[in-house]
């Protein structure tokens, strides 16, 4: 039998003192899923892809873009929810449970830009 982790592994200052741990709440998988993610994901995977195919031509080396695609998404997604709510919007908080969705689905596009063979120096030499 494995021993399971009863505590949490970071301790914030409340914890550390001996205070109640405070928990936050998980959304289930449906609600990690939004129109506004799939909709930022789908722009940013457009242009990464852009980006990866003009790097592959020109470069031929391709950077890792997950830290670039994880700020974009939450930069753009945080701008959307900000600017929805000065309009008077009842807007649903942006999780970061989302904000993985937005960043695995952008990477999920540049890497079928990068391992699809669409930046061969072949196509680059015709």
């Amino acid at each position: 039998m494995g021993t399971e982790i009863m505590e949490p592994l970071i301790l914030d200052a409340k914890n550390a003192a001996g205070g109640p741990v405070v928990s936050e709440r998980i959304p289930e998988w449906k609600e990690q899923i939004t129109m506004r993610g799939l909709a930022v994901s789908a722009i940013l995977g457009t242009l990464f892809c852009i980006i990866t195919h003009k790097l592959s031509l020109t470069v031929g080396i391709i950077p890792s873009l997950n830290v670039g695609a994880g700020l974009l998404g939450f930069f753009l997604v945080k701008s959307w929810t900000v600017f929805l709510k000065k309009l008077g919007f009842q807007v649903s908080a942006f999780t970061k449970q989302e904000n993985t969705v937005i960043q695995t689905c952008v990477v999920a596009c540049y890497g079928l830009a990068v391992s699809g063979g669409f930046g061969s120096y072949l196509i680059a030499m015709s």
